[in-house]
């Protein structure tokens, strides 16, 4: 998990904190990582089976968790990690997502078949990372790198400026920038 992974949401604020799949998912990873090293050592048998007891109730606590941000949550993993992911299948996982299913939703952004249409509607999301895969996406349409490279929150421009959907008008003004940018910093 990245640190932009730990996302600043406006419930914060209000004292309550968001957990999204990305941190659960996470979480249930290490779990398991940590399951699979306990089974390779040898320690007293009841020993074992109580930490073994332990970790599944915290997997399955995770699994619980994830399912209900999101039913049926890793079916619909398989359906996009799936060789057969089809355009509009992508689309419907979008639009029927929660906001906090930011891994599923990030899988999308990054996913090959994934369509214009449904890169322009995770343009729009809050999570970063979804941003910044839409904005280097090949699929792109100009519209959305447009709107993406006004974004203020963080400095999607750069990534706009190198896709090659950007309109021409927009790629010659954002690379004239980033030569700005460039020519501005003291060289060593």
């Amino acid at each position: 998990m990245r640190r932009s992974d730990l996302v600043q949401h406006k419930e914060k604020e209000k004292g309550a904190i968001t957990r999204t799949t990305q941190i659960v998912f996470g979480e249930r990873q290490h779990l398991l990582r940590v399951l699979d090293s306990l089974e390779g050592t040898n320690p007293p048998i009841a020993r074992m089976q109580q930490e073994r007891r332990a970790l599944e109730e915290l997997i399955h606590t995770r699994t619980r968790e994830l399912n209900h941000i999101n039913t049926a949550w890793d079916e619909k993993i398989g359906l996009v990690l799936s060789a057969d992911a089809k355009p509009d299948m992508l689309e419907k996982l979008v639009k029927q997502a929660p906001e906090e299913d930011f891994y599923l939703l990030r899988l999308i952004s990054e996913h090959p078949r994934a369509n214009s249409k449904t890169l322009n509607r995770l343009a729009k999301h809050p999570y970063g990372a979804i941003r910044e895969n839409v904005a280097r996406h090949p699929n792109a349409d100009g519209s959305t790198l447009t709107w993406l490279s006004k974004d203020r929150s963080q400095p999607l421009w750069y990534l706009v400026a190198f896709n090659p959907n950007t309109p021409t008008p927009l790629q010659r003004r954002l690379r004239d920038r980033l030569k700005r940018l460039g020519e501005s910093q003291p060289s060593k």
